[in-house]
This record gives structure tokens, sequence and C-alpha cells, in this order.
């Protein structure tokens, strides 16, 4: 049985969904493994009816990028800021627009900061890849951490299917694994976000959804 990366469960291959326990559960907590990260100027933490639940990417001036299980209640985002609780800018969100498990969300004023570079390639098979969340850093039990957290995965194929069907880029652990809150978090090969966090297995791998594969659908909705 499958965990999203985030609260819903779904019964396919793969054991969580990435976003974060529901609000009656333990607040979520980074990566599982990995290291605190000290800039993160493109990082975007997701809110949803004021509890943090989703890791994201703020793209251009108005438009963040998550993962579509993330979407639920009153949105808003904190951007700018490796403390997903303090620093940074704060925007609600006016609208949202998903495809497969991704999901753009426009913010209701603009933010100035440095914003993400989108890939339109699939990073190789057997290339090392970054990984970024405020996800749990245990599967049961933790604290709650508020710093950004980062670990190196290696891709083992770009044709798998992330939560809703789309293409996804499947990896393993090499020093650590995404869980819990870090759903809609990127993947990053050579500088360019080539993934969003969709689901994991609760052990090494996870299935990031392809930028790549709806690169179209993104500057269609967000005009990057």
């Amino acid at each position: 049985m499958r965990l999203r990366l985030a609260t819903a469960i779904f019964a396919t291959a793969l054991a969580a969904v990435l976003a974060a326990p529901s609000v009656a559960s333990a607040a979520p907590q980074p990566i599982i493994g990995g290291g605190t990260v000290s800039s993160a100027p493109w990082a975007a933490a997701v809110f949803s009816n004021g509890s943090f639940t989703c890791s994201g990417t703020i793209i251009s001036s108005q438009w963040v990028l998550t993962a579509r299980h993330c979407v639920s209640g009153t949105m808003s985002v904190r951007v700018g800021s490796v403390y997903r609780a303090s620093g940074g800018v704060t925007r609600t969100v006016s609208a949202s627009y998903s495809r497969y498990d991704l999901a753009l969300l426009q913010l209701s004023s603009a933010v100035s900061t440095s914003y993400v570079t989108l890939s339109s390639s699939y990073p190789p098979v057997g290339s090392t890849n970054s990984i970024y969340g405020w996800g749990m850093t245990c599967y049961s039990g933790c604290s709650a951490s508020s710093q950004l957290k980062t670990a190196n995965v290696q891709v083992t194929s770009t044709n798998v299917t992330d939560a809703y069907g789309g293409r996804a880029i499947r990896s393993t652990r090499i020093n650590g694994n995404a869980w819990r809150g870090d759903s809609g978090g990127p993947q990053f090969y050579n500088g360019a976000q080539v993934g969003v966090a969709s689901t994991a297995d609760g052990q090494s791998i996870q299935n990031y959804g392809s930028v790549a594969y709806n690169r179209a659908w993104i500057t269609s909705v967000s005009g990057v």
C-alpha cells in the first residue's frame, strides 16, 4: 500500500505520498538523512488552512510549483526562507491549476526573489540528483524541524508514474530519501528542476512527477 508524500492513501505500488501528516498528526519534519540548507531563495513552504503541508518552488514572480495532492482548503506559501515558520515573505494563493500530480499556485501578489530554472529534458538514468524538502527526518515519533533539508539520490528510471498517472522519475537513496512533508518539493539535475515529489516507499525509492513531461502545460498556465 502506498501513501502519497502528503495525507491521502492510495492502494498502489509505492508506500507513501509525500505530503505532511494531517493537522491532527505529529508535525512534519525534514528529509530522512541528507543535510540542512543555509540558503534557498527559490524555496516555497506550502500551507493549507494555516498548517504546513508540503514543499515547493517558486518559478516566477507569481507562480509556485508543488504537487497536486497538496492542494486543499485555503492555501498560502512562505517563499525565500529555509525556515518554514519564519523569514522570507508570505502570500495567499488566489488560484490553483493541476495536471497529473503537479500543481501551479497563483500568488495574490508578486514576490521578488531568485526563481528556479525548469528543465525541458529528463535526467540521465544513473545520474546523481538532489532533492529538497521540509519532510520528516524519521518514519515516526520525530520532533518537528523547521529548516529545509537536501539529499542526493540516483535516478533509476524516467518512465514510471506519479500518484495521478503522469510520467515520473524514479530514484533511490544515496545519502537520504524523501518522506512525508517533502511532497511538492523539487528534484534538481545540473541546476535545473526536473521533478516534483509525489510518492515514496518509505525506505529508499521516490517518484517525482516529471517537469519535462509537463513542460508545455506549465508554460500554458504560467507563461514560464
